[in-house]
């Protein structure tokens, strides 16, 4: 694959959202070729997935079920999207990536990264070039997330705790591996952005 692979990672409100469409921006107007994509989601069967975990009741799925719909959801949008962007030299920024399962299903509800990265390997086989974390505390991230009008709130309506323990585990995550860089989130959207870009900059090829 011969593109860069950007995957950006957070709790729920973090910013990363809005830091992923910034810097597609950005990199584009500099004349970069960009896929700005999603998780779950970024490929049409997968984006039918996403409906399915990201709405309704909190206990509408068990933490093994979700393992099982987030890797569907990631092995197609792997074919049809991530995979076909990097082989035409793009950058690939994916809002989510096997991180946010490590961590939502993998940890926040038992002990399941076994079973997490035993899938992972088996279906996925990929990691990003580079993941950026926008770590921000959960009290405030969750008051952001809540503040959105929308129905993908599932994951929002889990808590305080729920977000507090995902951004340890976030953390833990970024600690063990190189190709993490923790951003801080909290500032305002301006200032979170040059953060990620100083970030990203060592990385980009050259146009």
């Amino acid at each position: 694959m011969a593109g860069l692979f950007l995957s950006f990672e957070g709790i729920d409100g973090s910013g990363k959202s809005t830091q992923a469409r910034r810097l597609a921006d950005v990199l584009r107007k500099a004349g970069h070729p960009v896929t700005l994509t999603r998780e779950p989601g970024g490929s049409p069967g997968a984006e039918e997935i996403r409906r399915l975990v990201l709405e309704g009741a909190t206990d509408r799925w068990s933490a093994e079920t979700e393992i099982l719909l987030f890797t569907a959801a990631r092995r197609d949008h792997l074919e049809k999207t991530i995979r076909p962007a990097l082989a035409r030299g793009e950058i690939v920024i994916t809002d989510r990536f096997a991180d946010s399962t490590r961590i939502f299903q993998g940890i926040t509800r038992g002990d399941l990264s076994a079973v997490v990265d035993q899938l992972h390997s088996l279906m996925i086989g990929v990691e990003p070039d580079l993941t950026l974390l926008f770590d921000l505390d959960p009290e405030v991230g969750l008051s952001r997330a809540n503040a959105r009008a929308g129905v993908e709130l599932r994951f929002e309506d889990m808590g305080l705790a729920f977000q507090t323990k995902a951004r340890a585990g976030f953390l833990a995550l970024a600690a063990r591996h190189p190709r993490f860089r923790v951003i801080d989130a909290d500032g305002d959207a301006d200032t979170v952005a040059a953060r990620a870009w100083d970030m990203v900059v060592p990385h980009l090829p050259k146009v």
